[in-house]
């Protein structure tokens, strides 16, 4: 059944109640989600998307029933991922000469999933436009990155309706298709974990684009997503929260989880959290075992916090698995701007904490002091851990607390050896990146997919020859893997 959306404008997409895993197993799709396909019916007839491969059967039996599948005149293709395009491939096997537009990076994506190279493809880019009738044009505009290289946006003149791909959505799924049906709360939650979870290590690309698409001074009277609800009312609110969100967001929160092999981690967990919030009770503790808690819960967590606890068991001398695979989904979201620390119990050796330590600080958090306890934290060890809460609360507090301390100079080390006491704490001062101006020599690392300049070696495809510094690059120089500007490169430390 098809839901008028607006005008000439009707939503021929499928729900999916059932599905709990996306990515494979690495996103819990807690309510659902849905995969938004839109008709257009105009001058021209346009189909934008399809909807995910396990529903090409039930999208076109549907689709047949709305309109004649060969006065279809063209097909848009906002983003090859099989939830987007996964039914082409029946699609066009009834209408096999049908012209799709999507971005050149797309006619691969597409190629590579389907393996029909024949298709009528026309590669568009940003600012090319569709007369569609009706006094009625599609623009398009390329999104690279957000979050795949072939990934764009499609915009409806008259009906000021932007087709906005992945940005903007949720893995939301609910009878009503509309922002203003659905409860706030749990729809801007859902958000939030979208964005936390999938777009975080892009939010400089984010904050462009928006400004991009703002600069054409195109009306948006609404924003039709490719998952989840639309965007009818007042869609410049999430506009505005993509922007807050992409620009280090945090709020007075901070995030301890851990892993226990006895619950002595456990126990030292509790008691850190009590020194925190009897020192500065404004702040919000987030407690979470990432052996029991969903993992996406936690990361949107991480990404609304100031600063993350996380600790861990020692076993043979390195930390719990699941701690280990919690670190590595940190360190490829990127997040900015956070504190960090690390604890954790022991019985023959502390291992787990300084890994811990040595891990946050590559990933650009500013770490700070770490506390070991051996074997089962006795009163002496619990009130340490108290303790420990409480300077944790002076350090990173957001307002001064009691008597303003000098500030702390703060610079990125490897882990400190710890000193091994009753309670063996982890000497390590805050630490945070160093930022210097780049000599010559120095190496450059796109944020973004994490390619690397060498002066040394220049890059000969875009005539940059070797031995030429990063300063005297020009400012038309583009990531060679993913076609990115010189804006999101950083120093490689």
């Amino acid at each position: 059944m098809s839901i008028h959306v607006k005008s000439n404008i009707h939503w021929v997409g499928q729900r999916d109640w059932e599905i709990r895993d996306f990515h494979g197993t690495e996103y819990k799709t807690l309510k659902g989600t849905s995969y938004n396909s839109y008709l257009i019916r105009e001058g021209k007839n346009v189909l934008i998307d399809t909807v995910d491969h396990k529903f090409s059967y039930d999208f076109v039996q549907k689709l047949e029933q709305e309109i004649d599948l060969k006065e279809i005149d063209l097909i848009v293709i906002n983003h090859a991922e099989e939830d987007h395009a996964g039914a082409l491939s029946l699609l066009m096997s009834k209408i096999p000469e049908t012209p799709i537009y999507c971005t050149e990076n797309a006619i691969d994506s597409i190629t590579g999933h389907h393996h029909h190279p024949e298709w009528n493809f026309n590669t568009v880019k940003t600012g090319d436009s569709i007369d569609i009738g009706n006094g009625k044009s599609l623009v398009f505009i390329e999104t690279p990155m957000l979050h795949w290289p072939d990934s764009m946006m499609t915009y409806l003149t008259e009906d000021a309706v932007l087709f906005s791909n992945d940005a903007f959505g949720q893995h939301y799924c609910d009878e009503r298709l509309f922002n203003d049906e659905v409860e706030y709360n749990e729809l801007m939650e859902q958000c939030l974990r979208y964005y936390s979870n999938i777009l975080t290590p892009f939010s400089p690309l984010v904050t462009a684009k928006i400004h991009e698409v703002l600069g054409f001074n195109l009306p948006v009277d609404m924003i039709a997503t490719s998952h989840g609800v639309i965007w009818r009312d007042n869609p410049v609110q999430i506009i505005e929260k993509y922007l807050e969100w992409a620009g280090e967001y945090q709020e007075d929160k901070i995030t301890i989880f851990y892993d226990s092999m006895s619950n002595n981690t456990r126990m030292m967990a509790d008691a850190i959290a009590q020194g925190i919030t009897e020192t500065d009770p404004r702040v919000a503790v987030k407690i979470f075992n990432v052996a029991r808690h969903d993992k996406n819960e936690i990361l949107a967590n991480v990404f609304c916090s100031k600063g993350i606890l996380v600790g861990s068991s020692t076993m043979n001398n390195v930390m719990m698995p699941k701690v280990a695979g919690m670190l590595e989904e940190i360190t490829g979201l990127r997040f900015k701007g956070k504190k960090a620390g690390a604890f954790g119990s022991f019985g023959w050796n502390g291992g787990a904490v300084d890994r811990i330590h040595a891990r946050l600080t590559d990933a650009g958090f500013f770490t700070t002091v770490g506390i070991k306890v051996k074997w089962r934290p006795d009163g002496k060890a619990i009130e340490a851990c108290r303790e420990h809460g409480r300077k944790i609360a002076r350090e990173w507090a957001l307002q001064p607390i009691e008597v303003q301390q000098a500030p702390v100079e703060e610079r990125r080390e490897s882990p400190v050896q710890s000193q091994q006491v009753n309670l063996a704490t982890q000497a390590a001062s805050p630490t945070k990146p160093t930022c210097s101006s780049a000599s010559p020599t120095q190496k450059q690392i796109c944020t973004v997919c994490q390619w690397v300049y060498d002066p040394e070696q220049g890059e000969p495809n875009q005539d940059v020859a070797p031995g030429t510094s990063w300063e005297a690059v020009p400012d038309t120089f583009l990531c060679p893997d993913c076609g990115i500007g010189k804006e999101v490169f950083e120093p490689l430390a």
